[in-house]
C-alpha cells in the first residue's frame, strides 16, 4: 500500500450492513471488500470509502 491510499477506517463495520439482506458484513483487506455472504455479494472499499451500491457488488463464487 502506498502512502497516497486511504486506509478503511475498521469502526464503519459496526454501523454498515448489506443494503440487500441487512445482515452483517465481513472486512477483506487483502481485497479491500465488504463481504455479505448472506447476499454472495462483496462491496468494494475505494480510497477508504465502502462503496455500497448492489450495481458495483462482486457476486462470490
Amino acid at each position: 500500500m502506498t502512502n497516497t491510499e486511504v486506509q478503511f477506517d475498521r469502526r464503519m463495520l459496526e454501523a454498515l450492513i448489506c443494503p440487500r439482506t441487512q445482515a452483517t458484513l465481513h472486512y477483506d483487506a487483502d481485497k479491500q471488500e465488504l463481504v455479505s455472504k448472506e447476499a454472495g455479494l462483496a462491496y468494494p472499499i475505494r480510497n477508504g470509502i465502502p462503496v455500497m451500491l448492489e450495481d458495483e457488488a462482486r457476486i462470490l463464487d
